[in-house]
């Protein structure tokens, strides 16, 4: 879309009715492949009516030469919430670091205790989240070979099947039963998730004591043997591949058409960057020469979809010996800023971050939001790329009080709209609980190979 010269206070919207605008936003943004300075009409409602150079008939909040951006989903946190009483986390701290972090709507993974299989389980998880969530939430239920897949597509966002052991899944289908599982999944026509490693190829004979030992137990080809049987699957299955860590691997699952993301971890960090347990994840960080080639294939545009795979332990948890010490690590507030101050450095370009973190995301799990777009949700940050900051675990909100990324340098949101209303204000939250539970409001796509317009 080209922005008009001008546009008054009243806004076509769906079924001929028109809508008042309640808030005018003006800033720069990327917009028909420049930059561009903008002004964005919000409704009463949240949702985004005009898009223009001059709005009129509501209060204007200019930015000045801050970016306006669309918020982030990230289609991969855990949250522990519900847990046991060692886990640190929960919906109101996650929820609290995705606001701070840039994103407006998370989808949250279903190996909890209890591991969310059954209706009542997921029931039990939604009235957890309701009333506590500081932005929006998306819920999984688990795909496992005995739950009620057809019960838990009425109310669950999407599906999450791992193919080998992790935090709090013991038990993963093969052969047949997972054959069997695939295509009753892609029946309920809702998106499925798959941690995806062959534990057949794991080299349980090594025992591990650092992340390069790690990386030797759960070697690449666990990842692409894993992928190989989830390519074999119906071909209406609505697929996505998480946390891929190898550049190889990204390329077969492009070419196949298949949706999937990379993590900051494993395109910023590698089995050399720390020795202890913090930096223990499943899959394993990998060598120096998979992660700049993971990394290149971001820049280039061909990994869809970035996600943090937030998983955080106490440093207690992380200080046992390695072979005991849980895998995962935070993510959920840095993801975004991490990225940001990459694309500040000239190394990323900034379309191709919002069409992975942004825009795509949404679209798999068929959400309205991620673009500035007429009729999209007006979930919006403001970024000052002038304004970089050190991280730092003391200035960070995650419970667990450490960070991977200790000393690095990030972007963080200076404002966080959700729906229109202001949630974050000069880097602090100033919103309420107003985080609502979503599902998919359209028929969710397989994630464009190529990066789309961010507006249009």
């Amino acid at each position: 879309m080209t922005p008009s010269r001008h546009a008054t206070r009243r806004s076509s919207s769906e079924g001929g009715r028109s809508r008042e605008l309640a808030l005018i936003l003006a800033g720069r943004t990327w917009l028909g492949g420049k930059i561009r300075s903008i002004e964005i009409g919000i409704d009463e409602e949240g949702t985004i009516r005009a898009i223009g150079r001059s709005l009129r008939g509501a209060p204007r909040h200019d930015v000045g030469e801050s970016f306006l951006l669309p918020s982030a989903t990230d289609l991969h946190v855990h949250f522990r919430d519900p847990g046991r009483e060692s886990d640190v986390e929960d919906f109101a701290t996650g929820t609290l670091q995705a606001a701070l972090g840039g994103l407006g709507l998370v989808a949250d993974m279903p190996n909890t205790r209890p591991r969310v299989d059954t209706l009542d389980r997921l029931r039990a998880k939604e009235a957890r989240a309701q009333g506590r969530a500081l932005v929006d939430v998306l819920l999984y239920a688990a795909a496992t070979p005995r739950a009620s897949l057809d019960a838990l597509a009425r109310r669950a966002g999407a599906f999450k099947l791992y193919l080998s052991p992790t935090t709090d899944v013991d038990e993963v289908p093969t052969g047949a039963d997972l054959d069997r599982l695939l295509a009753r999944v892609a029946a309920t026509n809702l998106p499925l998730s798959v941690h995806a490693e062959d534990p057949a190829r794991f080299h349980q004979e090594i025992e591990p004591a650092n992340p390069p030992d790690w990386n030797r137990v759960r070697p690449v080809d666990a990842e692409r043997t894993a992928v190989d049987a989830l390519l074999r699957g119906p071909s209406g299955l609505r697929l996505h591949v998480a946390h891929v860590t190898d550049a190889t691997i990204a390329g077969r699952l492009r070419n196949e058409g298949a949706s999937f993301e990379a993590t900051p971890h494993h395109l910023l960090l590698s089995e050399r960057s720390g020795d202890g347990a913090k930096f223990k994840v499943n899959p394993p960080l990998r060598s120096e020469r998979r992660r700049r080639a993971l990394w290149e294939a971001f820049v280039r545009g061909e990994i869809p979809c970035l996600a943090s795979d937030h998983a955080p332990h106490s440093s207690e948890e992380k200080q046992r010996p390695f072979p005991l010490a849980p895998s995962g690590m935070p993510n959920v507030e840095t993801m975004l800023p991490l990225l940001l101050a990459r694309v500040r450095a000239g190394d990323l370009p900034l379309p191709i971050l919002l069409a992975a973190a942004c825009d795509r995301p949404a679209r798999w799990i068929g959400q309205p939001r991620g673009r500035i777009a007429l009729g999209h949700r007006a979930d919006l940050l403001v970024v000052d790329f002038r304004v970089r900051r050190t991280i730092a675990a003391r200035n960070l909100h995650a419970p667990c009080g450490w960070t991977a990324f200790e000393g690095w340098e990030g972007i963080f949101p200076r404002e966080h709209y959700l729906r229109g209303r202001r949630i974050v204000e000069g880097g602090e939250f100033v919103g309420g609980h107003g985080g609502i539970i979503v599902r998919p409001e359209f028929a969710p796509t397989r994630a464009p190979p190529q990066p789309r317009p961010i507006a249009e």
